[in-house]
């Protein structure tokens, strides 16, 4: 198997980063070995990683899914009832918590349809990615996703909303994909803990920027009055009519900067993206010979400088436009004919006991934390109720704050999980193992959950609830930030060849993806039954808790087993 356990070389290594860097291994050579190589004596640290540029590329691919799919959360309780025609047409809006009921049911069908189309088309990604190309596909996705971004920013309809989320998911369906390359790319088994926490920390940021962007910009004539406003600098004639799409879109400005972000993420894919599909790697398309004729122009005319500087030649630590020539990403030439003759393992010979172990707890996780991602903007939206005869567990009520307020909390916490990811993390990691890392955050997702509804308890814009409030999102981005990167490793680490890394990837994030499916969906329809009931935590303790329970029973199960 390619890929080891990553946790032992980081706990065996100093605390001292840096370091002479060894000739990395090879899938070729990694396989010819006998002998594994030895341990390092010193820390691995970011700037250590191998093709930092091809890392680079990938990571901003990594921006499409949180960026195509999060976006809508702080506003999506308000675009929803726009486009939803009142329950009564003679007496609109008379009840306001029916209303968030039934905004509760269909945003969770919306939130659904993105992960949805993602499990339908997971595992073909994979399988094509295996045998046909890692970049191609990527390449397509990105494309679709421009796409589909720009018809969900203009679309007025449910229905239009749903066909754009859909094939948004479509294009995302190769996230496996994008795990796989990364494992390709860095196959030194020292680089492998921080280079699998890059993509979820790129995830994460991406989250950030997305939410905060999505309440920000969501309805820019009364969040953005100074650029869009009757008398803001895109109103030269003081008429709120000077920028009529603001007001005929006012959900559509979020969703096209996605688009002109991922159009720059493609254009810089297509120029330097390379295959890494065992094999093919030093297979050149159009796109790739374009970008490397503007490196050679680059490092010419533009910085010449650099091109005189030393280089590294034929190592995997080169950079295509940065040092070094054009071909030091290829593998030598003898390693890809021995990897040519490697066969891949038969379908039915991939689904071993650990593939199938570490699969249920990929696909568990989302089944409660994307049910949470799309519950608590709405339930912070709703209208606050009066409780004053609440029980324990008999009241109800949301926050009533706007998609703004619910961005900037979301994001500004989300940075917690960014440096928890780049600091705490690894060191949990090197310490206890990515079993040991996975169960805490196990054990503080249940315990997040059944604290979160009682939100609604405390009265008024108190420091003591912003306080709660505060707790409740930091906690749970905690457990999520450490369980992400491990499942990812958990996943990696139970392949039990490297030639089916791209079909097993494909099978987790379909199996993910139909887990983000049926989590909002469902939870959407228990939260509307408990807003109606009077119960507003019913969704807290008889979904989120149980699944989240389940998933900490399952990870003591299989350690037994």
């Amino acid at each position: 198997m390619l890929i080891g356990p990553v946790a032992e070389p980081a706990a065996s290594s100093s605390s001292q980063c840096g370091g002479a860097r060894q000739r990395p291994h090879t899938a070729a050579s990694a396989e010819i070995e006998a002998v594994p190589p030895p341990p390092p004596s010193k820390d691995v640290c970011w700037r250590d990683l191998p093709n930092k540029y091809q890392l680079f590329i990938l990571a901003l691919c990594r921006l499409s899914e949180p960026l195509s799919n999060v976006c809508l959360l702080p506003y999506i309780f308000y675009l929803v009832r726009s486009v939803l025609p009142p329950a009564n047409d003679n007496e609109p809006g008379s009840d306001p918590h029916a209303e968030a009921a039934r905004v509760s049911t269909y945003s969770g069908i919306l939130v659904a349809a993105f992960p949805l189309a993602q499990f339908f088309v997971s595992l073909p990604w994979g399988w094509l990615s295996d045998r046909h190309g890692r970049r191609v596909s990527i390449l397509t996705g990105l494309a679709v996703s421009v796409v589909a971004n720009v018809g969900f920013g203009l679309s007025r309809s449910l229905g239009a909303l749903l066909f754009w989320r859909i094939l948004a998911g479509s294009g995302n369906g190769n996230v496996g994909i994008m795990r796989t390359v990364t494992a390709e790319i860095v196959r030194e088994r020292r680089f492998q803990t921080k280079a699998f926490l890059l993509l979820p920390l790129v995830f994460n940021s991406g989250m950030v920027v997305s939410l905060a962007l999505g309440g920000w910009l969501a309805e820019p004539v009364a969040s953005l009055p100074w650029l869009f406003g009757p008398g803001g600098a895109f109103n030269v004639d003081g008429n709120p009519k000077g920028v009529q799409w603001a007001l005929d879109y006012p959900f559509a400005l979020p969703a096209l900067i996605n688009a002109m972000t991922l159009a720059g993420t493609l254009f810089l894919a297509v120029l330097g993206l390379r295959e890494t599909l065992p094999g093919k790697e030093a297979v050149e398309d159009f796109g790739l010979r374009v970008g490397r004729s503007l490196a050679m122009l680059f490092r010419t005319y533009i910085y010449p400088g650099r091109a005189r500087g030393y280089t590294t030649v034929g190592t995997q630590d080169s950079e295509v436009l940065i040092e070094g020539g054009e071909h030091d990403e290829k593998p030598p030439a003898a390693d890809i004919g021995l990897v040519r003759k490697a066969e891949p393992k038969p379908f039915r010979q991939i689904w071993t006991r650990e593939v199938l172990a570490s699969l249920v707890s990929f696909g568990i996780l989302p089944l409660h934390n994307s049910a949470f991602m799309h519950i608590f903007p709405v339930y912070l939206s709703s209208p606050p109720a009066d409780n004053t005869e609440a029980t324990i567990f008999a009241f109800t009520g949301g926050l009533g704050l706007r998609s703004a307020s619910i961005g900037i909390w979301l994001s500004s916490f989300g940075v917690c999980g960014i440096l928890l990811q780049l600091f705490i993390y690894p060191r949990f990691q090197a310490r206890i193992g990515t079993r040991g890392v996975f169960r805490i955050a196990l054990v503080l997702f249940p315990a997040t959950y059944a604290a979160a509804p009682y939100l609604s308890l405390v009265a008024g814009d108190s420091a003591l609830r912003y306080g709660l409030l505060g707790l409740v999102v930091c906690a749970q981005i905690m457990a999520r930030t450490m369980a992400i990167p491990s499942t990812v490793i958990l996943l990696t680490e139970s392949a039990p060849d490297k030639s089916v890394l791209g079909t097993i990837h494909g099978a987790g994030n379909m199996l993910a993806s139909l887990a983000r499916a049926v989590g909002p969906a469902l939870g959407g329809w228990v939260f509307a039954l408990g807003v109606e009931e009077g119960v507003v935590g019913l969704v807290w303790w008889l979904y989120l808790v149980i699944i989240a329970v389940c998933a900490l029973a399952w990870s003591l199960f299989v350690d037994r087993g």
